[in-house]
């Protein structure tokens, strides 16, 4: 049964070439970072936000200078807690596209390789060098798509979590 389902990987892992494995690891790591933070935002954020707004809210006077910066340093406190590893996942999804176009080019070289050797017709032989071109440009391209698709979700949340800290910190007492 497991083989079954790892001859499909493993034939397609063959032949994107060497160049396919960065590509995999670089998109585990992405989706790694992705799901860090929506457990963040599942499990510590709430709390996070409680512990602010309990601070805020023992206050006795909110208007003053002194109480205008510790709010915004709770907010700021917060907001790099939400945004923390954001920029490690816009890199990678950056490098998946360029690691795709490293396999393009090791695989048109291993094209180059065998039109040397053998000449120019002989299209099995090109056969390999073709998918190893073709598959890890495909594989980075994938891989991108669906980190930014993403990031644009967790960009959005944070974006909107921001406002609410702001509005549920208030001034008024």
């Amino acid at each position: 049964m497991f083989g079954e389902l790892y001859e499909p990987v493993y034939l397609f892992m063959e032949r994107g070439g060497d160049v396919l494995y960065a590509i995999c690891g670089l998109v585990f790591i992405l989706w790694l970072l992705v799901l860090e933070r929506v457990g963040y935002f599942l499990f510590v954020y709430r709390t996070s936000v409680k512990t602010a707004l309990t601070e805020w809210e023992a206050r006795n006077e909110r208007r003053s200078w002194t109480a205008h910066q510790i709010r915004q340093d709770l907010i700021g406190q917060l907001s790099f807690e939400l945004s923390a590893n954001m920029s490690t996942i816009k890199m990678l999804i950056g490098l998946a596209p360029l690691f795709g176009l490293l396999g393009t080019v090791s695989g048109m070289i291993e094209v180059f390789d065998v039109m040397a050797f053998l000449g120019n017709g002989s299209p099995k032989a090109m056969a390999s060098g073709i998918s190893k071109a073709t598959i890890p440009t495909m594989a980075g391209m994938v891989g991108a798509i669906t980190g930014v698709f993403a990031q644009s979700l967790l960009d959005r949340y944070i974006k909107r979590e921001k406002i609410r800290i702001e509005d549920k910190l208030t001034f008024d007492h």
